[in-house]
């Protein structure tokens, strides 16, 4: 997900997707510990999708 199509999101709906992002990881890293993980690199860009909406979400919140 691009920075451009978060930015477009309202709060609710950053929120939803950070709580979407965070299951997904949580899913991700269980994949991993018991070795059925496919594509390890996907961690890292899940990491990053939540990093985005948490940074757009605090340039809200403080706008």
């Amino acid at each position: 997900m691009k920075a451009k199509e978060v930015r477009n999101l309202n709060t609710e709906e950053l929120d939803a997707r950070l709580k979407e992002l965070k299951g997904e990881l949580f899913n991700l890293r269980f994949q991993h510990a018991i070795n059925q993980l496919e594509n390890p690199h996907r961690i890292a860009d899940v990491k990053k999708d939540i990093a985005r909406v948490m940074t757009i979400l605090h340039e809200k919140k403080n706008a």
